[in-house]
C-alpha cells in the first residue's frame, strides 16, 4: 500500500524523504529520535527564516503553534506517497487534522467532530450508535444506510474496511491518536477495491516517560474517563497503554449508548530496524432510535419513532485486534527499505431489527436478530528503491474475512401466543460468509526536472465473495464471484512560482459489490445475486496548492468523475433487499481549504466544498415496501441521495497567554436528497460553535489542559445525516441540539 514505509503501525513522521535537489545520501536518514507533535518537518527552505523563528522565545513559539495551519509548507503526508511527501509537493488533493485540532473538537469519540475542516468530505454524526458515522468524498460512500461504504478507512495502517469494501470507524482511538491525513480523488485508487477516498488515522509516537487522565462530562449525560502511559524503556523499546470509558443517555429517547476502548502498543527500535506490535479492544452496547419519517421530523425532530421502543431496537458489538509491523532499513545499494505487516482479529455484532412477526413468518425471512462473528487478518509486504531523482515502491497484499452470520426471529411468544419482541427466538439463517482480496501494487515518483515531477502507479487485484447456507428451510443461498480490477494512476506537479504548484492527476476506480448487496436475487431465486457488477470509475482532478510565508495556505482542486454500472436498490419484499446496476454517474466540483494567520495570536481557517453528484441514466426503483418490481422511475438528471451541493467549515480563533484561545466555529451544508427519486430531501442547515481552552502549568513536568464547548450555539433543528433510499421512508436522524462539554486532562511525566 503506497505509504511512507515504517508509518503503518507506528505513527512515526521521520521517514526517508528524497532532498529536494535530487541528490540523495548513501543511506536514508534514521527515524527520528523525538518526532514533531503535529508532523514530520523538512529543512526550511528559507533559513533566514528559520533563524528568525529560532530566536523566538519557546513560549511564545508554543503559543504560536495551531492545529492544521502550523508550519504548512513543511507538513509530511505518507498517505499516497511513496516516500512521504510536503503537503504541497503532493500531486493530489489531501487533508491533514493534527493533534492540536482533534483535541480541541471534542470529547475525541467520532471523527465528526475534526473532520468537518477537511474539504471534500462530509462526515454525518447519525447521534446513533447503533449506527456508524455517514462519511462520503465526492460522493463516494453517500449511499451507504449504515457503516462506512466505499472508502479505505486505515488506523495505523490496519484496514479498518473488510476486503469487501464495508466498513466502520467506531473502535478508533483518536485520543491516543496524532494527525488523521485524508486523501481524495484519484490517488486513493491505489488502495484497491472501494477506494472512493481514504482517511488514515496514525498514532502519536512515544516520546517521553508521562501520564495522562482525562474527564469530560456533557449534556445529555455524556460521561468519558480516559487514562494512558507512554514510556521509552531500556533496550530501545517503548510502551504505550490506554484505555477510555464513554456513557452517553441521548438527547433522543431509546438512545442510550455505552464505550469502551483498550489500547496497547510495544515497540523496539534497533540500528537499521523498527518492529512495533499494536493490541486493541473494542465493546460497544447501544439502543437504537432510528431514523424518522418527514411526518415525524417536522412535528418533534427530537421525538423517536415508537418502533424503536416497541421492538427493543438495539445493538451489541466487540471487536480484539492484534497487528506487527516490522521494517528494516538498507545502508547502501538502491534498496532503501523493506516493510512487512500483519494483523488479526475478531468482531462480533448482534443487532435486533424493527421487523414484526407477520414479515417473519414469510419462510424466506432472515429474521429480525441478525448477528455475526467475524474472524479478519491480512498481511502486506513492500519494498522502496531510490535512483537519485527516482523513488520506486511495490509490494503485495491480502485479506481475509470469515463471517459466521446467524439470523434468529427477534420475539418469542407469550402464553396467549403473542410475539414479546426484543428476545431471541428461532433461528432463521445460518451460512458462512467469506471475502478475500489479494493484491499487487506499484508506484513510482520521478523528479525529471527541476520544477517537475511526475508519479505512476498501479494496484492489480482480485476480490472473491461467498456465500455457504446452511440453513436449507427457506432454500440454498450459497454463491461465490470474483471481481477483478485493474486500477492505474497517473500525476503529474509544476512548480509554478515560488510557494505556488500546480498539479493534475487521473486514476480509474473500482468498487466491488458488498457481501450484503450480493446476498439475494432481484427475481426471487435462490442464490447469490451473478448478475451484479462491479462499479467502476475514471476521476481526472487538477489542482493548485499555494504558500506564502507560513501566514497564508491555500490549496484548490477541481474534480470529475464519471461512473458506470453505479450500485443501488432493486427490489425490497419479505425481508430481502436486492441490489442492481443502475448505469452511468456523474460527479464533478470544487474543493477550496485556505488557511490565514494574520498575526500571532490570530488564526482563520476555511473548507469549501461544491459537489453536482447525479444519474446520467434512467432506471427504476422501488418506492417503498414490499416491492418485489421496480416500478418507480428515476430519470436521468436525478441526484444522487445522500449528497449535498455545498458544504462549508470556518473557523476563526485568537490566543492570549493569559486568556488561552477562543475560537468560533462555523459549519453549513446545503440541502440532501433523501432517496434517488429525490421526493424529499434534508433540509440545509448551518451551526455555529464556542470554544475554550487553556493549558496551565502546576507543577514539575506537569500541566492541566482544559477545553470547554457549545456546539448548535444557536439551537438549531436539523437531520444530522440521512438513512439514505429508508423502504420505511424513515429517512432522517436528528442532528444534536444545543449541547455543552467540559473536558479536564492532566498530563505529568514519569
Amino acid at each position: 500500500m503506497p505509504r511512507c514505509a515504517g508509518a503503518a503501525f507506528e505513527g512515526y513522521r521521520g521517514c526517508a524523504l528524497p532532498a529536494r535537489s535530487g541528490l540523495i545520501a548513501s543511506s536514508p536518514p534514521p527515524l527520528l529520535p523525538h518526532p514533531m507533535v503535529h508532523a514530520a518537518r523538512r529543512p526550511s527552505r528559507h533559513p533566514a527564516r528559520a533563524r528568525r523563528r529560532g530566536r523566538l522565545p519557546a513560549a511564545l513559539a508554543a503559543l504560536a503553534a495551531a492545529p492544521v495551519l502550523a508550519q504548512p509548507v513543511e507538513t509530511i503526508v505518507v498517505t499516497g506517497s511513496v516516500a512521504g511527501s510536503e503537503v504541497q509537493q503532493a500531486p493530489y488533493a489531501i487533508g491533514v487534522v493534527d493533534r492540536e485540532a482533534l483535541r480541541q473538537a471534542g470529547p475525541m469519540i467520532n471523527l465528526s467532530e475534526a473532520l468537518a475542516r477537511v474539504p471534500g468530505l462530509v462526515v454525518a454524526n447519525r447521534s446513533n450508535y447503533a449506527q456508524d458515522l455517514q462519511i462520503s468524498s465526492r460522493g463516494f460512500g453517500a449511499r451507504a444506510g449504515f457503516g462506512v461504504r466505499g472508502l479505505r478507512l486505515l488506523a495505523d495502517g490496519i484496514p479498518a474496511s473488510g476486503p469487501d469494501g464495508q466498513g466502520q470507524v467506531s473502535h478508533i482511538d483518536l485520543a491516543g491518536a496524532d494527525r488523521v491525513e485524508v486523501l481524495r480523488g484519484p490517488f486513493s485508487a491505489l488502495y484497491g477495491n472501494s477506494s472512493g477516498g481514504v482517511i488514515s488515522v496514525f498514532s502519536a509516537p512515544v516520546r517521553r516517560a508521562e501520564a495522562e487522565a482525562g474527564l469530560d462530562l456533557g449534556t445529555y449525560g455524556l460521561r468519558q474517563l480516559r487514562a494512558a502511559v507512554q514510556a521509552p524503556l531500556a533496550g530501545g523499546f517503548e510502551l504505550r497503554a490506554s484505555g477510555s470509558a464513554m456513557d452517553w443517555e441521548g438527547f433522543r429517547p431509546h438512545s442510550e449508548a455505552e464505550r469502551r476502548l483498550g489500547n496497547l502498543r510495544l515497540g523496539w527500535r534497533g540500528e537499521a530496524d523498527t518492529v512495533i506490535a499494536v493490541a486493541s479492544h473494542y465493546e460497544q452496547p447501544a439502543d437504537d432510535p432510528l431514523g424518522l419519517t418527514r411526518e415525524q421530523f417536522d412535528a418533534d425532530p427530537r421525538q423517536t419513532t415508537p418502533q424503536a421502543e416497541s421492538f427493543d431496537t438495539r445493538k451489541r458489538s466487540k471487536q480484539d485486534q492484534l497487528g506487527v509491523n516490522w521494517r528494516h532499513r538498507f545502508a547502501d545499494g538502491a534498496l532503501r527499505e523493506f516493510e512487512a505487516s500483519a494483523y488479526a482479529g475478531q468482531r462480533s455484532v448482534t443487532q435486533w431489527l424493527a421487523i414484526a412477526k407477520a414479515t417473519q413468518d414469510n419462510p424466506r425471512h432472515g429474521g429480525g436478530v441478525a448477528d455475526f462473528d467475524r474472524d479478519y487478518r491480512g498481511a502486506q509486504a513492500q519494498w522502496r528503491w531510490n535512483w537519485q531523482a527516482l523513488d520506486l515502491m511495490a509490494g503485495a497484499a491480502l485479506e481475509d474475512q470469515r463471517d459466521d452470520r446467524r439470523g434468529y426471529e427477534n420475539y418469542v411468544l407469550d402464553g396467549a401466543g403473542d410475539p414479546v419482541y426484543g428476545r431471541i427466538g428461532t433461528q432463521r439463517r445460518d451460512e458462512i460468509n467469506r471475502a478475500r482480496t489479494r493484491d499487487l501494487f506499484g508506484q513510482a515518483e520521478w523528479r525529471f526536472a527541476p520544477d517537475w515531477a511526475a508519479s505512476a502507479g498501479l494496484r492489480r487485484g482480485r476480490v472473491t465473495l461467498s456465500a455457504d447456507d446452511a440453513y436449507r428451510d427457506n432454500g440454498d443461498d450459497s454463491g461465490r464471484l470474483s471481481y477483478d480490477y485493474t486500477n492505474p494512476v497517473l500525476g503529474l506537479r509544476w512548480r509554478a512560482a515560488p510557494g505556488l504548484n500546480l498539479h493534475a492527476a487521473a486514476a480509474r476506480g473500482f468498487e466491488a459489490p458488498t457481501l450484503g448487496e450480493l446476498a439475494y436475487r432481484p427475481d426471487g431465486a435462490n442464490g447469490f445475486n451473478e448478475g451484479l457488477k462491479a462499479q467502476k470509475s475514471l476521476q481526472f482532478e487538477v489542482g493548485a496548492k499555494w504558500r506564502q510565508d507560513e501566514s497564508l495556505d491555500l490549496d484548490l482542486a477541481l474534480f470529475q468523475v464519471m461512473v458506470d454500472d453505479e450500485i443501488g436498490i432493486a427490489s425490497n419484499a419479505g425481508g430481502r433487499a436486492s441490489y442492481q446496476n443502475v448505469g452511468r454517474t456523474l460527479r464533478r466540483g470544487a474543493e477550496l481549504g485556505a488557511g490565514w494567520r494574520p498575526a500571532a495570536a490570530w488564526r482563520t481557517r476555511l473548507a469549501l466544498t461544491l459537489l453536482d453528484a447525479r444519474y446520467r441514466d434512467d432506471f427504476l426503483t422501488c418506492a417503498g415496501i414490499p416491492c418485489t418490481t421496480p416500478t418507480a422511475e428515476v430519470a436521468a438528471g436525478k441526484r444522487i441521495a445522500g449528497t449535498q451541493r455545498a458544504s462549508a467549515f470556518a473557523e476563526l480563533a485568537w490566543r492570549d497567554a493569559a486568556l488561552g484561545e477562543w475560537g468560533l466555529e462555523w459549519r453549513a451544508a446545503g440541502r440532501s436528497a433523501a432517496n434517488d427519486r429525490n421526493t424529499d430531501f434534508a433540509s440545509g442547515y448551518a451551526l455555529a460553535a464556542l470554544r475554550w481552552s487553556r493549558t496551565f502549568a502546576i507543577g514539575e513536568g506537569q500541566r492541566i489542559e482544559l477545553l470547554a464547548r457549545i456546539d448548535n450555539l444557536f439551537d438549531r433543528a436539523y437531520a444530522g445525516s440521512l438513512i439514505v433510499n429508508d423502504a420505511n421512508g424513515r429517512y432522517f436522524e436528528t442532528g444534536a441540539p444545543r449541547s455543552a462539554l467540559l473536558a479536564l486532562r492532566w498530563v505529568g511525566a514519569i
